[in-house]
């Protein structure tokens, strides 16, 4: 049996109830078995480590990124177009060879550990590559990425490829899914037959949905810059132009229910917003610094949660953001939503996270039974105030614990 160990601290933050003062985890291999007041936790033994004027948390799970662009921090300023911002990435990611994807990764993680994220969804656009690595060094879901404007394979064999790598590697913690990358990359057939992979596989979904108004503009009148864009790599544009909107086309394709994570959701209509109401709940990762860098519409937050949906958060990639801080993607919730409570904002970070990757009972909160994934923040706040200190967080985490592994220095 392991040793069962005890970190105490001023104040527990477990997301399972108000923060305590005086408060402490006991851990015993890779899970909580106790979480509450330190008098109470002490009481069947162990081996304590006072953290002294620190709050303990949840370790952070970031719902949406994107390691493979690491590398291209800073390299593509704001475009004109969001088709003009593929057009740069493309090209910058021919020039990138297999070592410098893995370099990137890692460096990801390293980056992502810095802030505090024990858990990341990672949408790989080469899980080939991931035959070379290690295991990594947090919790991942990683999601292969399905684009079919080009194919090099038929869809089958796309998928068959992408699920190959996962089937074979789930010694690692996390697990797997596909993403069909969007309605306007991944064809109707190849986002169909993703769908009948994950029911029989029983493994989760992923896309990029209703993002941008250059999206909304291409399904919906059959023009604009990412039509122009499409058109001419030879993409059939038969499902353009017929006052359907992304959302609409999508559900036209298949049922969106709680095997998926939709990234962005950004721009709906209300005739969206009726199609939303009658249909099943899924989970939404908004990405608010990405975002905001796009210019995109506003995310309607307060109205998606009040319908029922599970909102988390993610950081999407470094080529159109500065850091994979979930701590900084909470602060430009609070800024654009004022209205929405520092512990609504930080559950999107943490409780959210591990019910969209139906880990509701194992991540996102510190619980006995769950995974001993915990970080721990300086603190002079006590009460609900402690929720705003977490989220004015603007330095790299100092303490970190990983499956009940200590990872930065105590």
């Amino acid at each position: 049996m392991s040793e069962r160990s005890i970190y105490r601290a001023k104040t527990l933050v477990s997301m399972d109830g108000p923060p305590i003062d005086d408060g402490a985890v006991a851990i015993e291999g890779e899970k909580v078995v106790a979480a509450g007041r330190f008098s109470d936790v002490q009481t069947e033994g162990g081996r304590v480590h006072d953290l002294g004027e620190m709050v303990l948390l949840p370790g952070l799970i970031n719902a949406h990124c994107h390691l493979d662009y690491t590398a291209l921090r800073g390299m593509i300023a704001p475009q004109r177009s969001f088709a003009d911002w593929i057009l740069q990435i493309n090209g910058l990611r021919r020039d990138l060879s297999d070592d410098d994807y893995l370099a990137s990764i890692a460096d990801g993680f390293e980056e992502a550990k810095r802030w505090g994220t024990t858990t990341l969804v990672n949408i790989e656009s080469m899980p080939a590559l991931l035959t070379r690595m290690a295991p990594p060094p947090l919790r991942t879901w990683w999601f292969a990425e399905l684009i079919d404007v080009r194919p090099r394979l038929a869809a089958e064999e796309m998928i068959a490829a992408s699920l190959h790598f996962f089937f074979n590697n789930q010694n690692w913690r996390g697990g797997f899914g596909l993403s069909p990358h969007a309605p306007y990359t991944a064809s109707p057939r190849l986002t169909l037959l993703a769908a009948d992979a994950s029911r029989e596989g029983d493994f989760l979904l992923s896309t990029h949905l209703a993002e941008s108004d250059e999206e909304m503009e291409m399904f919906r009148s059959g023009s604009g810059p990412l039509f122009a864009l499409l058109q001419s790599l030879g993409r059939s544009m038969n499902d353009c132009g017929t006052g359907k909107t992304p959302l609409g086309v999508m559900l036209e394709r298949t049922t969106i229910d709680e095997r998926w994570i939709i990234v962005h959701l950004n721009e709906l209509t209300e005739e969206d917003f009726g199609l939303l109401d009658a249909g099943p709940r899924f989970h939404i990762v908004h990405c608010p610094r990405s975002s905001r860098y796009f210019h995109h519409r506003s995310f309607a937050l307060e109205r998606l949660v009040g319908m029922g949906f599970n909102v988390c958060l993610g950081t999407d990639s470094l080529a159109s953001n500065s850091s994979l801080s979930l701590f900084a993607e909470m602060r430009t919730v609070q800024e654009e939503h004022p209205e929405v409570s520092s512990e609504q904002i930080l559950r999107m970070a943490t409780v959210n996270g591990g019910r969209a990757l139906h880990q509701e009972h194992a991540l996102g909160k510190i619980r006995a039974g769950y995974f001993a994934d915990v970080i721990a923040l300086p603190t002079a706040a006590g009460g609900d105030d402690v929720y705003s200190e977490i989220i004015s967080w603007p330095d790299s985490v100092p303490w970190m614990m990983l499956a009940g592994r200590v990872i930065t220095p105590a």
